[in-house]
């Protein structure tokens, strides 16, 4: 482990939007990272909060205004050998605004029936989460990547 007095953070949101037995997920291609569906989301900007850059990442992404939000659960990156830790805070709702983008800048916007939506193609990691989004209570996913291994070497997921 580096110096502990310095830990990179970063912060993350992700929206689960829910509409009857559909959710909205974004197809990602190959050349934008994270391949494949996943929901709305990115990067909090500092010094906004969390719920609001939830609800600006899903603007950018979606062209919907999102409210009502619930808080769901974390799911933290934790990387020792490079002092990093990044968290990705979930939310979800039912209650939104507006119109779809027609040109939306990660990828292709989808109505996924919830029950199939776990058949499409995405990140391990997203895959592992989805089910989490519509169980009740919160939870807690920790991550630990080996940078020399260049892999996930242990995963801790808790229900809370």
């Amino acid at each position: 482990m580096k110096n502990p007095e310095f830990i990179e953070h970063s912060i993350f949101t992700m929206c689960m939007i829910q509409q009857n037995d559909y959710v909205l997920l974004i197809n990602r291609p190959d050349d934008r990272g994270f391949p494949g569906y996943l929901a709305p989301g990115g990067k909090v900007d500092f010094p906004e909060s969390l719920v609001e850059g939830a609800i600006r990442e899903v603007a950018e992404e979606t062209g919907l205004t999102v409210s009502n939000l619930i808080f769901k659960g974390i799911d933290e990156y934790v990387n020792p050998q490079k002092n990093v830790r990044y968290m990705v805070f979930n939310y979800w709702t039912n209650t939104f605004q507006g119109e779809l983008l027609t040109d939306p800048p990660e990828g292709e916007l989808v109505w996924v029936s919830i029950n199939e939506a776990l058949n499409l193609p995405m990140q391990n990691w997203f895959k592992e989460r989805l089910p989490l989004f519509f169980e009740e209570g919160t939870f807690e996913v920790q991550r630990v990547w080996d940078g020399d291994k260049d892999e996930e070497v242990e995963v801790k997921i808790r229900k809370t």
